[in-house]
């Protein structure tokens, strides 16, 4: 059985129930997420005051950070659905045990760091066999789609985690929190267990996790598109994975704008973000991917280095979401590439690889961010993300199979 097998001829993905399965399953995850990681800072907060929350989400990015590669060798070696929904279901218990706790003792810091320290430990699994299923469910000219919709995914996640964490921890405190966020992993495991999948084209022998780690590692470097496509997305993910965030903050405060003034630059990106998500999820066809990816992070750099300059919010919320656009392209176009390019057997660590650049460097980049800002000001640090945006957008165009590579669809 093929892929083509999963999906119905000539289906749009988003007309198709095994991937709209798994697109709840992903979106209830990450909402889950949302309010987990909101709940485990408020709890911190209340414990042992700001000072200490940094601490506890450090207990947590760091396992994930050095585990993710391992987590893509899990993936790869069990098959991606059955590691997703182990992981999936051991989240579930944790953070159930943790509201549990809570509900019984107040939340200290020697109950929080642990809980932390788990959840990353099997996030860093979790997030590489989630992310490596596409190319099982669907068949391969709906990949493009199917990044739009995890991009719009994402999107509503990120909008709706925190109303709904905002709600439950004003009712029922961080125990209800951390169950809300138990809840929606526990939907997330149901609807994955639905899921159909194709099996891989052939099996192969088993060798070490740390030859498997190897394997996976040398397959990217020689691969002639994925290795200059992991050096891109690294790039342009440097800054967008979290780092600008920070710098809204600092940038809100510095022109006197304040918190509004950086809500409205944020969801402006947020709105730019999806936009694009769904522009590629009707509209999945790029014949010329790979242009549109360094036109995309062109215009991402000018219009970052335009919004750290920028002296009126209007204009700051306009380049915002101008960014977001471009940004929601360029890992859409990305992130299709790389499901399209890999090996089935490899697309765990691969993914873990690409997660890696986009999420797990975050943490330690926070710290230069403030650094920047309060050395040489806000213009300046948004400045330099347009000069790695702008490095990015060379190096994609100034390689030969990245300038070349298409993505079709036949819907």
């Amino acid at each position: 059985m093929t892929s083509y097998d999963i999906a119905a001829p000539g289906l749009p993905a988003y007309r198709d129930i095994n991937v709209l399965r798994w697109l709840a399953a992903y979106t209830a995850s990450v909402t889950g997420d949302v309010v987990y990681f909101l709940a485990l800072s408020w709890s911190a907060t209340r414990a042992a005051g700001p000072s200490q929350v940094g601490l506890v989400i450090a207990a947590g990015a760091l396992p994930r950070a050095v585990l993710m590669i391992g987590g893509g060798v899990v993936a790869d070696r069990f098959g991606p659905r059955r590691v997703a929904v182990a992981s999936d279901a051991t989240r579930c218990v944790v953070i159930l045990a943790a509201a549990a706790a809570v509900l019984l003792v107040s939340p200290h810091l020697w109950l929080l760091i642990p809980v932390a320290l788990v959840f990353g430990v099997v996030d860093a699994v979790f997030m590489p066999a989630v992310g490596a299923l596409p190319p099982r469910i669907t068949a391969p000219e709906q990949l493009t789609r199917v990044q739009g919709m995890r991009g719009l995914s994402i999107r509503l996640s990120n909008a709706a985690g925190p109303l709904l964490a905002g709600v439950v921890l004003a009712v029922g405190g961080a125990a209800g929190a951390f169950a809300a966020a138990g809840a929606l992993f526990a939907i997330s495991l149901a609807l994955l267990l639905t899921v159909r999948v194709s099996p891989l084209p052939s099996a192969r022998q088993r060798t070490s996790a740390r030859s498997e780690l190897s394997d996976g590692l040398r397959y990217i470097r020689r691969h002639q598109m994925l290795a200059p496509l992991v050096t891109v997305i690294g790039l342009s993910e440097m800054c967008f994975s979290g780092p600008v965030a920070a710098g809204l903050v600092l940038l809100a405060d510095e022109r006197g704008w304040g918190a509004a003034g950086m809500g409205w630059i944020a969801s402006a990106f947020s709105i730019g973000a999806a936009a694009a998500a769904l522009l590629l999820t009707v509209w999945a066809r790029i014949p010329r991917a790979g242009p549109a990816m360094s036109g995309a992070l062109f215009i991402t750099a000018v219009g970052a280095v335009a919004l750290g300059h920028a002296r009126s919010l209007p204009l700051a919320v306009a380049f915002g979401a101008l960014i977001g656009l471009t940004n929601g392209v360029t890992a859409t176009v990305t992130g299709a590439l790389i499901q399209t390019e890999t090996d089935p057997r490899y697309l765990g660590r691969v993914t873990a690889v690409t997660t890696l650049c986009a999420l797990g460097l975050a943490p330690v980049l926070f710290p230069l961010v403030g650094v920047t800002v309060a050395v040489w000001g806000a213009a300046m640090f948004f400045t330099v993300c347009g000069g790695i945006c702008l490095i990015a957008a060379v190096f994609g165009i100034s390689v030969p199979v990245l300038r070349r590579a298409e993505l079709s669809s036949l819907k």
